[in-house]
């Protein structure tokens, strides 16, 4: 009957996309501190977790809100940056001076999107992945697409079952019966789907297991002395890092990375 022979593509289609969704995550998930040395007994620095938690994006918004709170940097809340020292402290900042240009100003959102992309970003991303505390970029990529993956399983699925609906074949199999059929692999993805959202998506997309163990336990500290009282910059430059610019407590400097979103969903496209 025609309803079998399209059910038999659902269910290949749901099968092969689940499967490599699943090796795509066994492949994330086997990224361990034993894999390099210099992800034993270690602290995360404030860029480390910046990266950890956000990407390149985040370690370019740290610095940003790092410089600007030494009076370094002027970040204007109509979204200009303006260096008013030009002396980097490290690599970091001397990229994002760089990324401003020749005239000391620019506006935020092309220095965001240049800083995060210089070799400095780069080099903190490799010593991650050589440490066993981010995911390499083949893993992050591989996961990304099997998700899709298994999303376009399910769109098919629906389609093949609409099809088997609609089309002669069934014989004398009621209609009921082929849609309860054609909802097992539909099942199937979904559930796929909600157990990766759950158990890959807090750390697959930068942060290996053990990257987001220290990042946990980074958190818990922080947290632990903003309690306490014992807030001070640090403290808050942690927040920026973990949590992005909506850590940021200053209206102004707020307002100077609002004009960023458009740049912001470009970067995120051409991270992926």
């Amino acid at each position: 009957m025609f309803w079998s022979f399209l059910l038999l593509l659902a269910w290949i289609a749901a099968g092969t996309a689940c499967t490599r969704l699943c090796l795509a995550a066994v492949h994330a998930a086997a990224v361990d501190p034993d894999a390099g040395p210099g992800g034993r007994g270690r602290d995360l620095t404030l860029y480390e977790a910046a990266f950890l938690s956000g990407g390149p994006a985040r370690v370019a918004d740290l610095t940003l809100v790092s410089m600007a709170r030494q009076r370094r940097l002027l970040l204007a809340h109509t979204g200009w940056a303006t260096v008013v020292d030009p002396s980097g402290r490290d690599e970091m900042e001397r990229s994002v001076i760089g990324a401003i240009g020749p005239e000391g100003q620019s506006r935020i959102a092309p220095v965001r999107t240049a800083a995060a992309a210089t070799e400095a970003v780069r080099g903190l991303a490799d010593r991650l992945v050589a440490a066993g505390l981010a995911v390499p970029d083949g893993a992050r990529r591989g996961i990304a697409f099997a998700v899709r993956q298994v999303q376009a399983a399910a769109l098919a699925v629906v389609a093949l079952g609409a099809v088997a609906l609609l089309l002669p074949g069934r014989g004398t199999v009621p209609r009921d019966l082929v849609a309860l059929w054609f909802a097992l692999p539909l099942i199937l993805t979904l559930s796929c789907l909600a157990v990766a959202r759950i158990e890959v998506h807090p750390y697959s997309r930068w942060a290996s297991p053990a990257g987001q163990r220290l990042l946990t336990g980074l958190t818990r500290r922080t947290r632990t002395a903003g309690h306490r009282g014992a807030g001070d910059d640090r403290t808050y430059l942690t927040s920026v890092a973990v949590l992005g610019v909506r850590a940021v407590g200053e209206p102004d400097l707020r307002a100077a990375f609002a004009h960023r979103e458009p740049q912001d969903t470009t970067l995120r496209e051409r991270l992926r």
